[in-house]
């Protein structure tokens, strides 16, 4: 085999190398924009960012900050999305640690069934509550299924202690729910029971995510704060 030939060969070599490294690492990105990564830097909130002087929750301001979460998500904010979301703070007055936006879908009482997507700021957490029977219906059964970021589920069960300081610390003391159990893109959790207490707190990155469950009426929710309110 001639010097020249060897040569080639070694530079034909290595152009493949390069050319795999290349494919993997248009993979890798591909697959982290997929996930909801990227080069986006988290924005994390204080409370008091989303107060009036008059302590009222600017709805707008609160839009904004799940707006730039989907942005980063590569979530698709849809005309829709801008009419029919809706914030609620629990008049609590602690948006940033305990809150949440959403969307219904649809909540079909004459064949029940629903659908919603639940939208929590990092480290956000939706107060503790249960659904109980109505005239309406029955206790409403609900999953969970994060789409971007990931979120911490509590609800009955053996406590897991080493998730315990995912809980905002004013809500911590107040749960009936400490059992955890973490979900991540695509993964599905349960509510154990019809009735049961549950919650969920969002992950550093915040979380989208799609419930699914039997026909919701408002008259059935339950919170375990005193305090919350819808």
């Amino acid at each position: 085999m001639s010097e020249l030939f060897r040569a080639a060969l070694s530079r034909r070599s290595l152009l493949a190398a390069a050319a795999v490294v290349g494919v993997k690492s248009i993979q890798t990105e591909a697959i982290g924009a997929e996930a909801g990564g990227g080069p986006e830097a988290v924005q994390t909130y204080t409370s008091s960012e989303f107060y009036d002087a008059q302590g009222k929750l600017i709805a707008d301001k609160a839009r904004e900050a799940y707006f730039k979460m989907f942005e980063r998500f590569h979530y698709p904010i849809s005309d829709t999305l801008k009419k029919d979301m809706w914030i609620l703070d629990f008049g609590l007055s602690d948006f940033a640690r305990v809150g949440m936006a959403g969307i219904f879908w649809l909540n079909r009482q004459d064949h029940n069934y629903f659908g919603h997507e639940i939208f929590l700021l990092p480290g956000q957490m939706i107060p503790e509550h249960c659904h109980m029977a109505t005239d309406k219906g029955g206790a409403k059964m609900e999953s969970w299924q994060p789409r971007r970021g990931m979120i911490y589920t509590f609800g009955e069960g053996e406590p897991t202690p080493e998730y315990i300081d995912r809980i905002p610390p004013s809500q911590r003391e107040l749960v009936k729910s400490r059992h955890c159990q973490p979900l991540h893109i695509d993964e599905v959790g349960h509510l154990n029971r019809l009735t049961a207490w549950h919650f969920m707190v969002a992950g550093p990155e915040g979380a989208l995510v799609t419930e699914y469950g039997t026909f919701h009426d408002m008259a059935g929710l339950r919170l375990s704060n005193p305090k919350a309110k819808l």
